[in-house]
């Protein structure tokens, strides 16, 4: 009760997302995302069908409704951009393919997850069959115009006023939101709109520099979002569905990690590198919160589902950051050998 305005702190939270998609852009060029997508496109619809059928049957086992138990099941599939990207060191992410599968596989599952919040939606009554449509037309447009503006007018500006670095950062900021409200008007999440914005700047040389100083702003935002997750989060439903969510967060913990491993050794990965990634992706997703928050909203589900949804994925946002602190390396290890950044 001591924050009045819940919404206004979520909508404040996520900016830091979409500024984490901002500068995860920034450093792919785009030749090699969309070669990386092609490659683990394959990785993702299996991994996705394994996660959701085990969700599933665990949720219909506990006697939730056939629609509930396909909708928690299908919040399983998504791992979290924040989590896998946040720990994933700098040093990594520039000169080795990690970071570039992670985010190729975390792309295409955010596309899964703006096509299930859809479905959600329509099937709650809230869209028509242009609203649903909507989306899978205007990614390619913003991907057009993204590409437009940026050759046409923005390197124009950046090569005219380079030299005064707030300028830069000005115009950093304002491509950033500018992209994530244009997605938004075309029906996809801002987060994407953010991210191609990025990706379109990555050719640039001051995108490192402009990288550099949104840094602090992301951090500050990211905080805000878990502090909303907190605030969200009814702790008296706890005992309702501390069973199922346990259950279905230890599968989770347990299945994720050797199922990516599997599967990206499948298409030509290292050993090494397909076991990290697999435990860098091994949680739940804060678009599984999105979801379980619409889902409720719609009635399409009841709020113990929803609740089912929210403290499984908590659950697997603790373990798997620790897991991935105390094992691998990142930028805010505890012990000097796995320190990166």
């Amino acid at each position: 009760g001591l924050v009045p305005d819940e919404p206004l702190m979520r909508d404040i939270a996520e900016f830091g997302i979409t500024f984490l998609l901002f500068l995860l852009g920034l450093n792919l060029q785009p030749q090699e995302l969309l070669r990386m997508v092609r490659k683990t496109t394959v990785v993702t619809r299996v991994s996705s069908l394994v996660f959701a059928l085990a969700g599933y049957l665990i949720t219909f086992a506990f006697g939730f409704s056939q629609l509930e138990a396909l909708l928690v099941g299908a919040s399983l599939i998504f791992s979290s951009t924040i989590i896998g990207l946040k720990l994933l060191p700098t040093t990594v992410l520039h000169h080795q393919r990690m970071g570039e599968v992670i985010i190729s596989i975390l792309l295409l599952q955010d596309l899964l997850a703006i096509v299930l919040m859809l479905l959600v939606q329509g099937a709650g009554g809230g869209l028509g069959r242009w609203e649903m449509a909507r989306p899978l037309l205007g990614l390619p447009v913003l991907v057009v115009l993204a590409w437009l503006l940026n050759r046409y007018v923005l390197l124009r500006l950046i090569r005219r006023f380079d030299k005064i670095q707030e300028y830069i950062f000005l115009m950093a900021i304002g491509w950033c939101l500018g992209m994530a409200e244009l997605a938004a008007l075309l029906g996809l999440s801002s987060e994407i709109g953010a991210f191609i914005g990025g990706v379109t700047l990555a050719s640039s040389p001051i995108s490192l520099f402009i990288a550099e100083s949104l840094k602090p702003l992301r951090d500050f935002f990211l905080v805000l979002f878990f502090v909303s997750l907190g605030i969200g989060f009814d702790v008296g439903t706890v005992p309702q569905v501390a069973l199922p969510a346990g259950l279905l967060a230890l599968v989770v913990l347990v299945l994720k990690p050797p199922v990516f491993g599997w599967l990206l050794r499948r298409t030509g990965e290292s050993a090494q590198r397909s076991h990290e990634v697999g435990f860098r992706l091994g949680q739940m997703s804060e678009f599984s919160l999105l979801i379980a928050v619409l889902a409720v909203e719609r009635q399409v589900i009841g709020e113990q589902a929803s609740y089912l949804i929210q403290l499984a994925t908590l659950l697997t946002f603790l373990v798997s950051s620790y897991v991935v602190v105390l094992r691998f390396p990142t930028p805010i290890a505890v012990s000097d050998r796995l320190r990166r950044d």
